[in-house]
């Protein structure tokens, strides 16, 4: 009998080449690689060619969560290109401080008067769904750091920040789960978990970065770095931003990104910008297959069937009506910070920040990182398995559906606002 382990190594090698060699086709198809990766670990998993048998604990796939997120926001930090202006980030300002509670206010109340949840339980199920995932939106995120797409834009800076901006959240929801007196913790809550962590992760973000990047230019200018070499200083970055804001009990997310938009800023040399970019890019994709795949393989017909009817009512509600309501309430007025194009954001694009709120990765981390803060028994099970589900719904949906709906939008809205653009230009003079 051949070792089970060798098998899962030789599936997950086939699929790798055939993802990658057959990427040209698959991108222009109608469903995404992370709905292939989902197919394959449900293929795989119990239910189909029992490859994957694997059950790791929670702490195991809170730390592989963590790694795949912290990358993700990151490189969303280094795609951000423009200038650190309240109108240039007011499509970011408007996703962040209104859609993100809107969301988690609504999630908490379905939750608590439709499911029956306690308080606590429907808050923390609010703060793990709200986030959208910076890990599986590449489709619809800013191609590189010369995309200046307010739709893009806009969906790239709010999956790189609502995930490190739902920890406040995430906190209140495991305090009121543990203790419904908020006399005996609330004011911890605001001083630490709000002001003090929101304000040190953005601090350590931006001192660890620029002495990170300035170490690297002495050092460039007295002996380059091997050339085989010089994209891990962008791991290094992510890892030694995110720990030393985690020591002083910082968001290290808020770091990271905080981090990526710095390098990105600091940086000279553009094919240098570029090579850093694609470099983290290709980590995050790696393990993307790896978390997909693993999701797929612990899905189970019998909690799934048993929770089924709340799951889809959570989902039904968040991807169907809180989502695109809460967006539409949110963009009520934009303008983009484009100084040649006046006219107010498109109300298709409007509805594309509705439906593209994709939830993945970002959510597992949470669901997981609560299961290590004490949340338990049934509680437990009823979130976690809403969570898989919702997560499992919105892979498929905005996998069908972002291609061709990224298709539509660059030909027909996008499209036609560079032709209004470059029809108001004036003309040169010879």
């Amino acid at each position: 009998m051949v070792d089970i382990y060798i098998l899962d190594l030789f599936v997950i090698g086939v699929l790798l080449l055939a993802v990658t060699l057959g990427s040209g086709w698959i991108s222009r198809l109608p469903f995404s690689f992370a709905l292939i990766y989902l197919v394959v670990g449900v293929i795989l998993g119990p239910y189909g060619f029992k490859l994957v048998q694997v059950q790791p604990n929670a702490e195991f796939l809170q730390r592989l969560t963590e790694f795949v997120v912290i990358v993700s926001v990151f490189s969303c930090g280094l795609k951000m290109n423009r200038p650190l202006q309240l109108r240039a980030w007011q499509i970011t300002a408007r996703l962040i401080g209104f859609l993100m509670p809107i969301s988690i206010v609504a999630l908490a109340a379905v939750g608590h008067w439709l499911l029956g949840m306690n308080w606590g339980a429907a808050v923390l199920l609010g703060a793990i769904l709200a986030p959208t995932d910076p890990v599986l939106a590449s489709e619809v995120q800013l191609a590189d750091i010369d995309d200046e797409d307010e739709l893009r834009f806009g969906l790239t800076s709010e999956g790189g920040l609502n995930d490190a901006l739902a920890f406040p959240f995430v906190y209140f929801g495991l305090h009121l789960f543990k203790d419904p007196n908020l006399d005996n913790w609330f004011k911890q809550w605001v001083a630490v978990d709000l002001i003090w962590a929101i304000a040190s992760g953005i601090v350590m973000g931006i001192a660890v970065a620029k002495a990170i990047t300035w170490i690297d230019r002495k050092l460039q200018k007295r002996r380059p770095a091997d050339v085989l070499m010089e994209d891990f200083v962008a791991l290094g970055t992510i890892l030694i931003t995110y720990s030393l804001t985690e020591i002083v009990n910082g968001y290290g997310f808020i770091a990271v990104f905080v981090a990526g938009l710095v390098v990105q800023r600091n940086h000279t040399d553009p094919e240098k910008r570029h090579s850093e970019l694609e470099f983290v890019e290709r980590i995050e994709k790696l393990m993307e297959v790896g978390t997909i795949l693993l999701l797929g393989s612990l899905l189970r017909t019998q909690p799934i069937l048993q929770y089924l009817g709340n799951s889809l009512i959570v989902a039904g509600l968040l991807l169907f009506v809180i989502r695109p309501v809460g967006a539409w309430i949110s963009t009520i007025g934009t303008n983009p910070p484009i100084e040649c194009d006046r006219r107010r954001l498109h109300p298709a694009s409007r509805w594309l920040f509705g439906w593209f709120g994709i939830r993945g990765v970002g959510s597992l981390y949470y669901l997981f990182y609560a299961f290590g803060e004490g949340l338990k028994d049934s509680a437990a099970e009823q979130i976690a398995w809403i969570t898989f589900t919702t997560i499992a719904i919105s892979v498929v949906l905005h996998g069908i559906s972002a291609t061709p709906l990224m298709s539509w939008y660059e030909r027909r809205i996008r499209g036609r606002s560079r032709r209004t653009k470059h029809a108001t230009l004036p003309e040169q003079s010879e």
